[in-house]
């Protein structure tokens, strides 16, 4: 056990600090301090000496340079059980610094606040960040709190331990420290680093959230990040794993619509999704898509949920729902299941780069922000398709490059009739979109179908005109879609290429 003679405080947020203070006093702690936190100790009343009483230099540079002084890093840094350090630090007159306290400058909260390069950087820590290395680093006789989110522990310290510390305190203490610079460094290299012109792949999630499990009950899951960027939850139990993964797929599809749209996904597919100018009207054909999968799923939807819809909505067992808003009365319609999961959006955009850890590593690409208009795509038939089967081409799409490769979407009347999932080929993804379809007893005579892909052979096609199919969207590129496009034109169909492939594995 060692006990805490000396501090040194430095930190920008001072709440909280008061707590620690009077502990330090009662215990007779020697204080050394810098700048705001000096004068804000002085202000309550305690003592407490200037760094520059101690290095005999003073703050430079407009407080740049305050504590980067072997007077302070010697007084930290010296091994208490090594007789060179000591009698090195009797011979500069070094005063022993037994507890370090520091909270850095807030970069990361000046970058959402401002885009002026000349704020953030003066927002880089360079003496608090160092002070922090050094303390952790001897922590066989050094204790570090690198953050106010340590103010607590060290309290218990001071409180219940009587100010000392054991071995162990200190070791678990670093660990907080190095884990506190190394995210601090992180974000400071990823601002430098925004065009990823340096291919090193870095990321720190300090908020970490336990969940009930992972995919499934035998496996531990954790999630990094801050939900409440994304939604705030109005009811219901907590949010799993499988939830999550379901709630980013709901998100980024519906995202994608302006029209009343809502969507119902099951394990990150979309079963039934459907747009109206009336959201009840959506929601009934959504419904329409696929009842069966619907069962237990997630609906997501981009406008406020009315009463009429709401009504609608419970008739469903649903695990999640998500919108912009809901009416007074929706909400507590919706809220007459315990558990739920009512989640009202905000307005967030996606990073540009998604990331999965595959073998040893992980690989990193950029995010899928294309989405085709009718602009973007080239008629390459004979016959071109009617202003309403374009507009459904656009909307199946979207939805197929939001579902699981091989992927095939049937549309009409921006309904979404059939899908085929993450089938092996593609002309199995078809056969299911059909037989989904069929099933329902939806109608796909002047239905379109939409590819993720390029269709290798002309089966595809010919299949989709058996049910009724008389407009495609595709990505074109194969070798062989000469063969596609001479089935349509012999056949009355018309087909546009996008030039742009939306696997999604």
């Amino acid at each position: 056990m060692k006990r805490i003679k000396s501090a040194l405080i430095s930190v920008f947020h001072k709440d909280g600090l008061d707590d620690i203070l009077k502990k330090l006093d009662h215990l007779k702690v020697e204080i050394i301090s810098t700048g705001g936190t000096y004068d804000h100790i002085i202000k309550l009343g305690y003592k407490a000496k200037t760094v520059e009483s101690i290095t005999n230099y003073p703050s430079i540079f407009g407080g740049r340079v305050k504590t980067l002084h072997p007077d302070i890093f010697g007084g930290i840094l010296h091994r208490r059980d090594n007789k060179n350090d000591i009698s090195q630090l009797a011979e500069y007159k070094i005063p022993a610094i037994d507890l370090v306290i520091v909270d850095l400058y807030p970069f990361e909260e000046t970058l959402t606040k401002t885009s002026d390069e000349s704020q953030i950087i003066e927002k880089i820590d360079i003496g608090g960040i160092s002070l922090i290395r050094a303390a952790a680093k001897n922590f066989k006789d050094v204790l570090i709190v690198p953050s106010k989110e340590q103010y607590a522990d060290l309290y218990q310290i001071l409180d219940q331990q009587e100010g000392q510390s054991s071995l162990e305190d200190r070791k678990k203490f670093a660990a907080q420290a190095f884990k506190v610079s190394s995210h601090y460094d992180t974000a400071i290299f990823n601002y430098f680093n925004q065009n990823n012109e340096i291919e090193v792949f870095k990321i720190s999630q300090e908020k970490g959230e336990t969940l009930r499990y992972g995919e499934n009950p035998h496996q531990k899951g954790i999630f990094f990040g801050d939900m409440e960027k994304i939604f705030s939850q109005l009811h219901g139990k907590a949010i799993s794993y499988n939830n999550l993964v379901d709630l980013d797929a709901a998100i980024k599809l519906i995202k994608e619509f302006t029209e009343p749209t809502f969507a119902i996904l099951k394990h990150t597919n979309a079963c039934g999704l459907a747009s109206d100018n009336r959201l009840s009207i959506a929601w009934e054909k959504a419904l329409a898509g696929d009842p069966i999968s619907a069962f237990g799923g997630v609906l997501a939807c981009n406008k406020e949920v009315d009463e009429n819809t709401a009504k609608e909505i419970n008739k469903l067992f649903f695990e999640i729902i998500i919108a912009p808003s809901f009416e007074k009365n929706a909400l507590e319609l919706l809220k007459s299941k315990k558990n739920r999961i009512i989640l009202q959006a905000k307005s967030y955009d996606f990073p540009n780069q998604t990331f999965k850890s595959v073998l040893n590593g992980s690989l990193i690409q950029g995010s899928d922000h294309i989405s085709e208009t009718k602009n973007d795509i080239e008629v390459i038939t004979k016959s071109s398709p009617s202003a309403k089967e374009l507009d459904d081409l656009i909307f199946a799409n979207i939805i197929v490059k939001h579902t699981k490769s091989n992927a095939i979407v049937l549309v009409k009347d921006k309904q979404l009739v059939g899908s085929g999932t993450g089938q092996t080929s593609r002309v199995d993804a078809l056969k299911q979109a059909i037989l989904k379809a069929q099933s329902f007893k939806l109608n796909l005579n002047g239905a379109v179908m939409a590819s993720d892909a390029f269709f290798p052979f002309a089966d595809s096609v010919e299949i989709a005109n058996d049910a009724g199919v008389k407009a495609v969207i595709q990505p074109g590129g194969s070798v062989r879609d000469k063969d596609s496009i001479e089935y349509c034109n012999n056949n009355n169909m018309s087909m546009v290429f996008t030039g742009n492939r939306h696997f999604k594995h």
